[in-house]
């Protein structure tokens, strides 16, 4: 079968989109909406944009897809959102982007299970290098950390990375594009948190203008539009390249909140955004074609080869 061309510069700066988007999340949370409604803010980036997407996407699951769909929008969307925020009010400063932000190694373990992509000593090195720059920009000195949000930020980190590896997996299935993808993930994500921030935070509460605005831009850009351009990247880069993205994500955090809310920079802080840049330009080095070494589906290689949200404690992370 003849292999598509695939313009990866182009690619790799597209999905990159979609964590520099996510590190908005906590300078829009803190400035435009309710305070300590970490779940209902979760039902609201979700549910609305999956619900849209699904619309104009006019398509929906087939056969062993509604399972999988409703698997990757767990791991991606509905477990994934609730644990990040919890570890976020447990934890002191950008704690849970620490632990998030060994992510990389997490996927490269998963991706050598059940993509037979051995892991290379670059690739974990790389990884240990941005988890070390990411603790240098959001890391301060904290007394003793919560068990609890160290499990559930350790939880939310393997959640997403299982996605992104079962999403590279299981590709997409014959006639189905990224876009109807995302908006069955974000719908079933979304269905599978409302119940819960019902019964956790009660009715939801009331909206200005202000939260009306800071949701609608959650819901469209850094959401649907985000996660489209995250799980297009998924098809057509190797699941490791676009894990290595996920460091720009705090680091977008930390200059947004230089820039717009009057935050400091130190040289450390600095010295950390290097690291972590520079090991996620590493990352995308030398990665093999993402149709490489696994069977071919009926589309491609896109098919077949196969937030932070919270108080003013936030960790910097998705």
């Amino acid at each position: 079968m003849r292999k598509p061309t695939v313009n990866r510069p182009a690619t790799i700066l597209l999905t990159a989109l979609a964590p520099v988007s996510w590190g908005t999340t906590y300078a829009v949370t803190t400035e435009f909406l309710p305070a300590d409604r970490p779940l209902f803010t979760g039902m609201m980036r979700a549910l609305p944009a999956g619900l849209v997407l699904l619309g104009l996407a006019r398509v929906l699951p087939r056969g062993v897809w509604w399972g999988k769909a409703a698997v990757l929008g767990a791991l991606n969307i509905g477990a994934f959102f609730p644990l990040l925020f919890l570890s976020a009010y447990r934890l002191p400063g950008g704690m849970a982007a620490v632990v998030g932000s060994v992510g990389p190694l997490i996927v490269v373990g998963l991706s050598a299970v059940l993509l037979g992509q051995r892991p290379t000593a670059r690739s974990v090195l790389t990884g240990l290098v941005a988890a070390f720059g990411v603790s240098l920009v959001v890391l301060k000195a904290a007394g003793a950390l919560d068990a609890v949000g160290v499990l559930a930020a350790l939880a939310a980190t393997a959640s997403m990375s299982a996605g992104t590896v079962l999403t590279k997996r299981w590709g997409r299935p014959e006639g189905v594009g990224p876009f109807a993808l995302t908006a069955w993930q974000l719908t079933a994500g979304g269905l599978l948190i409302a119940p819960l921030a019902l019964l956790v935070e009660g009715a939801p509460p009331a909206l200005d203008g202000r939260a009306v605005g800071g949701y609608l831009y959650l819901a469209l850009a850094n959401t649907a539009v985000a996660y489209w351009l995250w799980f297009r990247g998924i098809g057509r880069l190797t699941a490791t390249q676009v894990t290595f993205l996920g460091p720009l994500s705090p680091l977008t955090a930390a200059v947004v909140g230089w820039a717009a809310l009057g935050q400091t920079l130190t040289p450390v802080q600095l010295a950390g955004m290097a690291l972590a840049f520079g090991a996620t330009v590493a990352g995308q080095l030398g990665g093999r074609p993402p149709w490489a070494g696994v069977p071919q589906g009926p589309d491609g290689p896109g098919a077949c080869d196969a937030p932070p949200v919270a108080g003013p404690r936030a960790a910097r992370a998705l």
